[in-house]
């Protein structure tokens, strides 16, 4: 029973040691002179003048879980759309397969609507 589970765990092992074995070597190899230039911020270049843990606007999160509900769909979309042939060709399951569907994108189509008209979907 625990032979199956072998190739697992070597998987496991590989995948840290190619994680971590960079790392470790960058560390070992590389110079290692700091200095307070090389700690300086440099993304926008200047010091940062606000507290990093500021909150943010409830927008954008209404974003990300409508961008996480499309995704959710096309994830259910792909599977359906590659087995269409095989659903219009059996007759037992033809309409059952095209209306479980339909019911299907209604839901989100009904959630799009919503959040269109709450106006989550708004950029400004």
């Amino acid at each position: 029973m625990l032979e199956s589970y072998f190739p697992v765990l070597v998987f496991i092992i590989v995948g840290i040691v190619f994680g971590c074995l960079p790392m470790i070597l960058g560390r070992l190899v590389g110079p290692h002179r700091p200095d307070p230039e090389k700690y300086s911020a440099y993304e926008c270049g200047f010091e940062a003048f606000e507290e990093a843990r500021l909150k943010f606007d409830v927008r954008y999160y209404l974003i990300a879980i409508i961008f996480i509900l499309f995704d959710l769909e096309i994830a259910f979309l792909f599977p359906w759309a590659a087995i269409f042939k095989e659903i219009v060709a059996s007759p037992g399951v033809r309409l059952f397969g095209f209306v479980e569907m339909l019911v299907f994108l209604g839901i989100l189509l009904v959630g799009y609507v919503y959040a269109w008209a709450k106006g989550a979907l708004d950029g400004d």
